[in-house]
């Protein structure tokens, strides 16, 4: 079994490998291919658009968070159903968190014997860019770029300098060239592109992306670099017997639980691979909307990250939602909460200057700074007690947040985290406990902290005994 599949980079964020990348892959699906996209590295907004516009999961793909073994299942799991995949990097192709380049972008694609395509920003430049992809190559002769798109290309001359140069020097394919284009078609926020869920202009981005891809890009060329490669994969990507990734744990129907993810606007931040091992437990899933929505009796909630501060007064509004959630986590309804969750779970969070209640189960207050508080790889250790974790246990994940904290009125020994890398919720520490509520700001991913899933459909099914006792 092949799994043909190119890898889209670029010299440093914000060159043009999102747009390339979500332009590819619907170009592609108009051409009724099916796309298996993938996005590298702890990132949700990009990861949503690839998945908008293949029209199916985007799956992330971090060798921090995620060991090598499982991200090779990962991907031939995630990929034997497709024509080709997609793998957008992240930041510059060699950047990684050391001097040997771990976690990058070239990382992953030498792990997959995958193509890179190098999308190259050449604003004001013309011969220079030769060096630069010269460069690229001979950085690594055990990575394998396949070619190169030239971004933001000021007219026909600029591109015919660029064209020959490059292709002289460095004796590779240029395989297109994008011109500059409105930034308005792609709004940015914090993290890159703003979530599909905030732009009502989501399919329309995505199909002008389409078709300026479709018109300046050589799609067939890229499609047989892909599939030329293929042909050399390793071993491991050729196995037919491929396991499933969560396998399926057969429950009595007396416990099979619900587990509410509050998602909507305000939270959106979920990898598609901790809701499936949820599924996967033998978890029945309801989504509610802690903006529009009444809280439902469930045996578990789940909530990610996302924008309340965009949300605020909305959020403080639905009491409704509120009351009856704080009366069930009073007795003893297991909650996961990641960051914007962690947000939402505090008594209010102040926003340009205006207060907004929140929940109120925890006792912080939060406010928002112009620049990240913290951002990047995170790990954890399990201190204290608590529901989900066993002391001693290590724990990989990532942060990134604007929110700080203004007041925090717990106990210490209810943060029950001790932060290793990365900044955490206070004082190096992280993971706020209260009854079975469980918040950090630590994202992590199911398939680097496995037992999360049990751990948490494990107390679900008690709370749920316990409801039918009383």
């Amino acid at each position: 079994m092949e799994f043909p599949g190119i890898v889209i980079s670029a010299l440093g964020g914000g060159s043009g490998k999102t747009i390339l990348s979500i332009g590819i892959i619907a170009a592609w699906r108009n051409f009724c291919k099916k796309i298996a996209p993938f996005k590298k590295g702890p990132d949700y907004i990009d990861a949503g658009w690839l998945a908008l516009s293949a029209g199916q999961s985007c799956y992330n793909l971090d060798s921090f968070i995620i060991n090598k073994s499982k991200l090779i299942q990962s991907y031939c799991f995630h990929s034997k159903n497709s024509d080709i995949s997609v793998i957008e990097g992240n930041r510059g192709l060699y950047d990684g968190i050391d001097i040997s380049g771990l976690t990058s972008t070239a990382e992953i694609a030498k792990l997959l014997n995958l193509p890179v395509i190098l999308c190259i920003d050449c604003t004001k430049a013309t011969r220079t860019m030769a060096a630069v992809v010269s460069g690229c190559i001979d950085f690594d002769k055990e990575l394998t770029i396949g070619g190169v798109v030239l971004n933001r290309v000021a007219g026909s001359r600029h591109e015919k300098i660029l064209r020959e140069t490059i292709e002289y020097h460095c004796n590779i394919s240029v395989l297109g060239a994008l011109p500059k284009f409105n930034s308005d078609d792609f709004p940015e926020r914090h993290m890159g592109l703003v979530p599909t869920q905030e732009h009502s202009w989501a399919l329309k981005s995505i199909a002008f992306s389409a078709k300026i891809v479709k018109e300046n890009v050589d799609l067939d060329k890229i499609l047989k670099i892909a599939n030329k490669n293929s042909k050399s994969n390793k071993k491991d990507l050729k196995n037919k017997n491929i396991p499933d990734l969560y396998p399926s744990i057969q429950k009595n129907k007396k416990d099979r639980v619900t587990i509410g993810i509050l998602k909507d606007s305000a939270f959106q931040f979920y990898y598609p691979d901790n809701i499936e091992a949820l599924i996967a437990q033998g978890a029945k899933i309801v989504y509610l909307s802690p903006i529009k929505d009444e809280f439902l009796d469930v045996d578990a909630v789940y909530i990610g990250g996302g924008f309340p501060e965009t949300h605020a007064k909305q959020l403080s509004k639905n009491r409704v939602f509120i009351n009856k959630f704080k009366k069930f986590v009073e007795k003893g309804l297991p909650v996961y909460a990641e960051c914007g969750g962690l947000i939402y779970l505090g008594e209010k969070i102040i926003v340009n200057e205006k207060s907004f209640l929140m929940a109120g189960i925890l006792p912080i207050v939060f406010g928002f700074c112009k620049k990240p508080q913290g951002h990047g790889y995170t790990i954890i250790k399990v201190n204290e007690n608590n529901p989900y974790y066993k002391k001693d246990t290590v724990i990989k994940g990532h942060e990134f947040r604007y929110s700080k904290v203004l007041e925090w009125r717990g106990n210490n020994k209810d943060l029950v985290f001790s932060v290793i890398r990365g900044k955490g919720f206070i004082n190096k520490k992280d993971g706020v406990c209260y009854k079975n509520v469980l918040a950090s700001y630590t994202h992590i991913h199911a398939l680097g902290t496995p037992l999360w899933a049990e751990s948490l459909i494990k107390k679900a099914i008690l709370f749920k005994k316990n409801k039918k006792k009383v």
